[in-house]
């Protein structure tokens, strides 16, 4: 029985490093908001010379958990990138397949802006203001009611006098994910939390719910493509990460967010109030089989790339502190992985 376990195991063994012959180059899926962030490291990479230019694919961070937890071998990703951290779920997924040595990279922090174009008036929201304009039902003189603001106005005489219309990403998006936790669940009103429950429903499961009467429209991955469409129509508002911000100043501005416009420094202290860290996540059992993994993850985590002043910093990334980015680093070089 023994020996037959040991022939398993070297057949697997070969399977897996055939496999690996007929793949050279890392496979990343994964966040559309580290994805410009991936993009520009694997680029530097692969001019280097040493190894191929990694593949990245824009896939959401459910979708590229789902793909990254499918099993361990070469016909699946090597990394996933997550602009939220990893689900026990998620990790349960990974073990019943297989992925079971995790290694967690923090790339740096980022905010959530909500944004609209550069030709409309400014404007300042509250938690609870955004939570009322997304929301499925809501509070209206103490009974909940189905989400009844059709106008900004409508919520607050403060707000703009037109339309609601909010792009939001997908239900498998990390940037939604982070948008219910710290906005959509934290606006909520206590008096909508009671109603909730004395209906029997879980609040935190309720508070997050989206209006489905076409004023939150679903708008995919494509962060670009939702810069577009907010430079084309001033009244309309959108949601993604820091860096498009940066990317795109000439069509696009941040909402303000309790008094507060994303910054550098405002999101590294966490005074802007959607800050978040960002991740991606490695199997430890591609590295050395696909080649390259552990440079890759050397070059993302040294201070040229990540560091106070690297070069991810002029395209938004906002960088962790010097503590944080300590333990960063090291478990890029240890290739520490999770429990």
């Amino acid at each position: 029985m023994k020996q037959l376990k040991t022939l398993f195991f070297l057949i697997l063994s070969f399977v897996f490093v055939s496999n690996a012959i007929a793949r050279d180059q890392i496979k990343i899926v994964g966040s559309s908001t580290v994805y410009p962030y991936a993009t520009v490291v694997a680029e530097r990479f692969g001019k280097s010379g040493k190894f191929k230019t990694p593949v990245i694919e824009s896939t959401g961070t459910g979708g590229g958990m789902k793909l990254f937890c499918a099993g361990v071998g070469t016909n699946h990703p090597d990394i996933t990138n997550a602009s939220r951290a990893i689900k026990s779920s998620e990790k349960e997924l990974c073990s019943k397949n297989g992925v079971k040595d995790i290694i967690e990279i923090v790339v740096g922090n980022d905010g959530i802006s909500f944004a609209h174009s550069v030709k409309a008036k400014n404007a300042n929201f509250t938690k609870e203001h955004l939570w009322r304009a997304l929301a499925h039902d809501v509070d209206v003189d103490g009974k909940l009611v189905a989400n009844p603001y059709k106008k900004w106005s409508d919520i607050d005489k403060s707000l703009p006098n037109y339309g609601i219309k909010i792009l939001v990403p997908p239900p498998t998006s990390g940037t939604r994910d982070a948008w219910n936790s710290l906005v959509m669940a934290k606006g909520c009103s206590k008096t909508a939390k009671a109603a909730y429950e004395a209906a029997g429903k879980k609040a935190k499961k309720a508070c997050v719910k989206l209006r489905e009467d076409g004023l939150a429209i679903e708008a995919g991955e494509n962060d670009t493509l939702i810069v577009n469409k907010l430079s084309a129509d001033p009244e309309l508002f959108g949601l993604f990460g820091f860096s498009y911000l940066v990317a795109n100043k000439d069509k696009i501005k941040a909402a303000k967010v309790n008094g507060v416009v994303p910054s550098l420094e405002g999101i590294q202290n966490y005074s802007y109030p959607i800050a978040r860290p960002l991740f991606f996540y490695v199997k430890k059992a591609h590295i050395g089989v696909v080649p390259g993994i552990h440079e890759f993850l050397k070059d993302f985590t040294a201070k040229k790339a990540t560091g106070p002043r690297g070069y991810l910093t002029d395209v938004g990334l906002v960088p962790l502190s010097p503590d944080k980015y300590n333990l960063t680093r090291n478990s890029a070089l240890k290739l520490t992985t999770i429990q």
